[in-house]
C-alpha cells in the first residue's frame, strides 16, 4: 500500500518543523503518510503544485511568499480563503485544487487556549499586510476585539486590506482602521507582527510605546527568527510569544480536513518546545 504524501511549499523552507509536526500527528493518530519540505523558486509556484499533484501528492502548506498565489491556482476557496485572498493549505482532489487558510484559525487557538489571552474586548495591533496578516484577520475579528489596528509599510496595502474586511468588522461591533506606521501614537493589549521583517533579520516594525505593560506581543515567527522581536517585547514590560504554537495550531486544522482527524496539538506542541529548548 503507497504512502499518501504531503509537503510544505515555501522559499525559504529548511527551517520549517512542519514535516516534524504532520509526522508525529500521523504516528499519535494512526495515520499512514509521508511529508516533505519543498523549496520552491519564486516564479515556480504553480508549476510546483501541478507537479507534486499529477504525482499522486494528496495535498500541501503553502509558507512565504507563495499565499497569495496559493489562492489564486486554487480550482475552489474556503470562505476563509476568499475574504483573505491567501490560502496556506492545498487540498489535491480528483485534479480539482481547494484551498483553504488555517493560519488564523491556528493564531487564535495558541492566543486563547495555550497563551490564555482572551481577545474578545481587546484592541489588537496587526503589524503587516501580505498573506501572513491576510490570513488571520478574519479570524481574528471573529473574536469580538474591540479594535483592531493594521499598518504596513505601503500604507495602501493596509487600506486595502481593511477594506476588504470592513463588512465582516461591521457585523463584528469592532472598529477596524489602517494607521500610519510613523505616527503609531497608542497602545494596544495584543500586537501581533505578521512582517517577514524576522526572517529578513530587520529591526522591529513598530515602535515601544504600542505596548502596554503585560501587552501581548506576538511574532508569527518562531525559533531564531523571532528571537529579536521577542528580546524587545520583554525590554519593554510586554509577555513575549513566538508563533510556534500557532505552527502546530494552524497544521493540526490542516490534518484535519486533510485526514477527517484531529490531532492531539497541545501534545505535540509540548514535545516540540521540549525539543527545541
Amino acid at each position: 500500500m503507497s504512502l499518501d504524501t504531503y509537503c510544505v511549499m515555501g522559499n525559504p523552507v529548511e527551517h520549517s518543523r512542519s514535516p516534524w509536526i504532520h509526522s508525529r500527528f500521523a504516528a499519535l493518530t494512526g495515520q499512514n503518510l509521508q511529508y516533505t519540505r519543498q523549496l520552491v523558486p519564486l516564479d515556480g509556484f504553480a508549476q510546483a503544485v501541478r507537479t507534486f499533484a499529477q504525482a499522486g501528492g494528496r495535498g500541501c502548506n503553502v509558507t512565504v511568499p507563495f499565499k497569495l498565489e496559493a489562492a489564486q491556482c486554487a480550482t475552489t476557496r474556503s470562505e476563509r480563503v476568499q475574504l483573505a485572498a491567501a490560502a496556506n493549505t492545498l487540498v489535491f482532489q480528483d485534479g480539482a485544487i481547494h484551498a483553504d487558510n488555517t493560519d488564523g484559525l491556528g493564531l487564535v487557538a495558541d492566543i486563547q487556549r495555550n497563551a490564555g489571552v482572551p481577545l474578545a474586548g481587546c484592541d489588537v495591533l496587526l503589524v503587516g499586510a501580505g498573506g501572513a496578516a491576510a490570513g488571520v484577520l478574519g479570524p481574528l475579528l471573529h473574536e469580538g476585539p474591540r479594535s483592531v489596528a493594521v499598518v504596513n509599510r505601503t500604507a495602501a496595502r493596509a487600506q486595502a486590506l481593511v477594506q476588504a474586511h470592513a463588512p465582516l468588522a461591521t457585523l463584528q461591533k469592532t472598529e477596524l482602521l489602517a494607521l500610519d506606521m510613523q505616527a503609531l501614537e497608542r497602545d494596544f493589549d495584543i500586537i501581533i507582527n505578521a512582517t517577514a521583517s524576522s526572517l529578513a533579520g530587520a529591526e522591529v516594525p513598530v515602535p515601544a510605546r504600542v505596548l502596554r505593560p503585560g501587552s501581548l506581543a506576538y511574532d508569527m515567527m518562531y525559533g531564531a527568527a523571532a528571537q529579536p522581536f521577542l528580546d524587545w517585547a520583554a525590554r519593554h514590560g510586554a509577555q513575549p510569544r513566538d508563533g510556534l504554537g500557532m505552527l502546530v495550531e494552524q497544521a493540526a486544522e490542516a490534518f484535519a480536513l486533510w485526514r477527517g482527524v484531529r490531532p492531539p496539538s497541545a501534545q505535540v506542541l509540548a514535545e516540540l518546545r521540549s525539543a527545541m529548548a
